[in-house]
C-alpha cells in the first residue's frame, strides 16, 4: 500500500482542485451540540485547510433531525477560503457506529481516513500529527485520548476513562484508505460502539498491516453525564465480545480478556444453588451458598466504590447494580455466544 508521504503542502492538484490529503469522518447520532464543538476544533487544525475534509456520517437519516443537520451544515459550512470544506453523508442502509464510519469513508477523498467520535475535542495539531505517523510508512496509527476525571469520579466516569488506555479506539485513529479497503473496513455486525474499533485493528494487523501510536495526535473526551444505573443497560455490549472473540480468538485472549469472568459466574451458581435449596428445603446448602454470594457481591461493590465518589446516590448505584450486573452479564455472554455460534464463556 502507497500513498502520499511528503508535506501536505506539495500534494499534488486533482480535478483542477487542491487534492485532498486526510478524510476526517465522523459518524453522529442526535447530538448537534457535541457535533458543533467538535466541528470548531477540526475546522482550527493547523494542517492546510485546503488537503483535508470533513464527512459527517448521520446516522439519524432520515429524520426532521437529520434535515435540520444537513441544513445547519450548508448554511456554516459553505467552505469559504481558508476553511475545510464539510460534507454531510445520510447513513439509511445500517444502524450503528460502525455502518456510518463505512458510510464515511467510503464517500472519503483523503489517501488517509481520520476517524473520531461527534463527542471529542481534537488539538490543534491533531491532523498534522497523525500525518506524520502515517507518512513515516504506518497503516494505521491510533491517537492519544486524554479524558479528565474528577479526583473521585463515580464508577461509570472511571470505566468510561479505561478509553484513554485503548490501543486502537475510532474516538482517535488514522488509517491509510487503501488498508480500510483491503480488510472491507468496519464489520457491521457490531451495531454498537463497543469492540468494532479492536476487530479493525486485528483484521489490519492479520492482513500484515503496520499499526503504530503517534502521541502527539491528541484529542480530549470529556465524559460525558449518564442517569443513574447505566452500567444496566450497558452489560449488552458483551454481545459483541462474543463476535469478537469468534473472530480473532487468540488476540481477544492476549488483548481483551485473558480468561472468562469466573466471579461472575461463581457469584450466579452460588445464587442458583440457594434458590434450589430454599425451594427443596435444604437449610445448611441455603445458608451456605447465600453467604457466597453475599461475601462475593459485597466485594465487587467495594471494589468498584475504592477510589470512587462517596455521594450517597452513587453508593445506592454501586449496592443494586452490583446485584444485578453478575447475573446481566453472564446472560448476554452466553446470548452472545448462542448469536455468533462461538463457545464463549
Amino acid at each position: 500500500m502507497s500513498a502520499y508521504t511528503g508535506s501536505p503542502a506539495s500534494v499534488p492538484a486533482a480535478d483542477g482542485d487542491a487534492a485532498i490529503a486526510i478524510s476526517v469522518v465522523i459518524p453522529t447520532y442526535r447530538r448537534f451540540e457535541l457535533l458543533s464543538r467538535c466541528l470548531t476544533a477540526i475546522a482550527a487544525q493547523d494542517f492546510p485547510a485546503e488537503h483535508f475534509e470533513i464527512i459527517i456520517a448521520d446516522d439519524d437519516a432520515p429524520s426532521a433531525r437529520s434535515n435540520l443537520l444537513r441544513e445547519w451544515i450548508e448554511r456554516q459550512f459553505a467552505h469559504p477560503p481558508g476553511r475545510p470544506s464539510v460534507r454531510y453523508v445520510p447513513v439509511t442502509q445500517t444502524q450503528g457506529p460502525a455502518g456510518a464510519r463505512n458510510r464515511g469513508w467510503q464517500e472519503a477523498r483523503g489517501t488517509v481516513i481520520a476517524f473520531t467520535d461527534d463527542d471529542t475535542i481534537p488539538d490543534r495539531a491533531w491532523l498534522s500529527a497523525g500525518w506524520a505517523a502515517i507518512a513515516e510508512g504506518l497503516d494505521a496509527t491510533a491517537g492519544a485520548i486524554q479524558m479528565p476525571l474528577a479526583k473521585r469520579p463515580t464508577d461509570y466516569e472511571r470505566n468510561s476513562a479505561g478509553l484513554s488506555n485503548a490501543e486502537f479506539a475510532t474516538a482517535n485513529c488514522f488509517v491509510r484508505r487503501a488498508a480500510l479497503a483491503a480488510v472491507g473496513g468496519f464489520d457491521e455486525r457490531f451495531t454498537a460502539a463497543w469492540r468494532e474499533d479492536s476487530d479493525l485493528q486485528f483484521s489490519l494487523i492479520e492482513r500484515g498491516c503496520l499499526c503504530g501510536y503517534a502521541p502527539q495526535a491528541i484529542v480530549v473526551h470529556p465524559v460525558r453525564p449518564a442517569r443513574w444505573g447505566v452500567s444496566i443497560s450497558q452489560q449488552r455490549k458483551i454481545l459483541f465480545d462474543a463476535l469478537l472473540f469468534k473472530k480473532h480468538r487468540r488476540r481477544y485472549r492476549e488483548r481483551i480478556r485473558s480468561a472468562p469472568p469466573w466471579r461472575y459466574y461463581l457469584i450466579v451458581s452460588s445464587a442458583l444453588i440457594a434458590t434450589i435449596a430454599a425451594l427443596l428445603h435444604v437449610r445448611w446448602l441455603l445458608v451456605f451458598a447465600a453467604l457466597v454470594w453475599a461475601a462475593l457481591t459485597l466485594r465487587f461493590c467495594l471494589e468498584r466504590l475504592a477510589g470512587n465518589s462517596r455521594a450517597w446516590t452513587h453508593v445506592l448505584e454501586m449496592i443494586v447494580t452490583s446485584i444485578v450486573l453478575p447475573p446481566l452479564a453472564v446472560y448476554w455472554r452466553l446470548r452472545g455466544a448462542a448469536r455468533f455460534r462461538v463457545l464463549f464463556l
